[in-house]
């Protein structure tokens, strides 16, 4: 079994954590996403993964290689120029040899994968689609589609009021190759605004696979912490294999034996993290390897990656701190704040509202306007 997964944005709604991380290798308590999407593509039987990769590839393929670690095996190709969702499908065509899964290399899914291959044999026709229901289905694409689940029109970003549905697609596809054959190469192509329905008009069957699984697009910051904080609510059971490594972590949940005096729950600490007695952590807080809250520090509704120091006095509150950042003494970091690596926030300073902060030298030229 083959799976293509499109990691080839550059992640520019997650700045500036995306200046020196890929966006698919943004953590997800302490292991690189896309890490725990190739295991969890391992384990519905998937033995080939083809990276469709743009931004940042090296960083990627320094980190994953090839493949071997996690079970299976890894081919990477990478587009010069942005190709849109169906061209960078088409672009690894010479590496698929049957029926493949596409996944956005973004989305945190609970999908049974095995179910939907199933679904797929069982209803045959060219592909699936993974369909999920939402309250507001203004900001995605809808899916139209009869009794047998057969796919009768797609409708992009309709009004609220105007939408003929509220299943919308959910990024997950499972396609037969002979896909390849409707997506022209060497050009950008989206294959929800072109190709499928393309598909439609000639008459393929396409189907879409309802479910009510957990689904959340990472590409945001405030869905970025949203994932934590659903972990920790167990809205989310999020397996951490042997194959991964273990990140040596704890979860401690409400309720919970041998809970510190200062930790609240929900909270998840990274091996080799130091708290203060007089600090707090939590509730909904996140802590990397290597963190240090020193005395009278607070952190709450955060996510902090490796090595983060937090100095006395200091709060973090609703925000995301990328690795190495140190936070001086008595500085409020809240409301929404992302700080990127290796950044200073000096004593005292109290941050405006979802502010972003950069290291100088973590900061792309083509990324200063």
């Amino acid at each position: 079994m083959q799976a293509v997964i499109l990691v080839g944005g550059e992640g520019t709604r997650l700045r500036p954590l995306t200046y020196g991380t890929p966006k698919p290798m943004v953590p997800l308590f302490g292991v690189p996403f896309l890490e725990r999407m190739l295991a969890r593509l391992r384990d519905a039987g998937v033995d080939h993964a083809i990276l469709a990769a743009g931004y940042m590839p090296q960083a990627i393929e320094d980190a994953l290689g090839d493949g071997s670690r996690l079970g299976l095996k890894l081919t990477y190709v990478v587009e010069r120029s942005p190709l849109g969702t169906a061209g960078a499908i088409r672009n690894v065509a010479d590496q698929i040899r049957e029926t493949f899964f596409v996944l956005n290399g973004d989305v945190l899914t609970s999908l049974d994968l095995r179910a939907m291959l199933a679904f797929h044999r069982e209803r045959g026709g060219v592909g699936a689609m993974h369909a999920i229901q939402v309250d507001d289905p203004s900001a995605f694409g809808c899916i139209v589609r009869d009794g047998e689940n057969r796919i009768e029109s797609f409708v992009e970003k309709p009004r609220r009021d105007e939408a003929p549905t509220n299943e919308v697609n959910a990024g997950t596809y499972l396609l037969e190759r002979s896909v390849l054959e409707a997506i022209p190469a060497g050009r950008n192509v989206s294959i929800e605004r072109e190709t499928f329905p393309a598909l439609l008009a000639a008459g393929e069957r396409l189907y879409s696979y309802v479910t009510d699984d957990y689904w959340l697009d990472l590409g945001r910051p405030a869905q970025y912490r949203q994932a934590h904080d659903d972990v920790l609510d167990g809205k989310l059971v999020l397996e951490t294999p042997p194959v991964l490594g273990d990140r040596g972590g704890t979860i401690y949940t409400i309720g919970a034996a041998g809970v510190p005096e200062n930790v609240r729950p929900p909270v998840f600490i990274g091996a080799g993290s130091s708290i203060a007695d007089s600090a707090v952590v939590g509730p909904y807080a996140v802590l990397g390897e290597k963190c240090t809250i020193a005395a009278g520090a607070h952190v709450r509704f955060a996510v902090l990656w490796d090595a983060v120091s937090v100095d006395h006095g200091a709060r973090v509150s609703e925000a995301i701190v990328a690795t190495n950042v140190h936070v001086g003494r008595e500085a409020v970091v809240e409301h929404g704040a992302v700080i990127g690596h290796d950044a200073t926030i000096e004593p005292g300073t109290v941050l405006e509202p979802d502010a972003r902060v950069a290291a100088p030298g973590r900061v792309p030229t083509e990324a200063i306007s």
